[in-house]
């Protein structure tokens, strides 16, 4: 069995300043720890470094190498695997996007629904309700 996390997750677990930090910390570092196959896109990972560090978003962001290196203590670990687009994912991509209007910020979350449809991950975990829009994913909230 496999799953995924959103940005929110990885940011939540960062962010000390927001009052979900604790149990998005503790609820990232149970998937590190955990050994299950745990697949990231790159949209994810990227969006966490544009996130974190970014000042107008964080009351104390992160320096570029701290969210790189936190980047990387994921991606190192051995039951991580980093999700990339092949070969047809646009055609994927117009399928999950098909009965759900795509505009604006969803348009980033149909990114990685599409990622982890062409990948046939089927769990996310997510405090991101958007994600319901795609009935082929089993959302979970774990923050909830």
């Amino acid at each position: 069995m496999s799953f995924s996390l959103d940005v929110n997750l990885l940011l939540y677990a960062t962010d000390a300043a927001s009052p979900l930090h604790e149990r998005g910390r503790a609820f990232v570092e149970t998937c590190m720890r955990d050994g299950e196959l745990l697949c990231l896109g790159w949209p994810t990972l990227l969006s966490y470094l544009r996130i974190a560090t970014h000042p107008s978003i964080f009351s104390r962001p992160l320096a570029p190498a701290e969210a790189a290196a936190n980047v990387e203590a994921l991606i190192g670990l051995p039951h991580v695997r980093c999700l990339a687009e092949e070969e047809g994912f646009w055609d994927v991509y117009r399928e999950v996007t098909a009965p759900v209007a795509t505009r604006g910020n969803l348009v980033p979350d149909a990114h990685l629904a599409a990622l982890l449809r062409q990948h046939g991950v089927k769990t996310l975990y997510t405090h991101d309700r958007d994600f319901l829009k795609f009935d082929f994913l089993d959302v979970r909230d774990p923050l909830a």
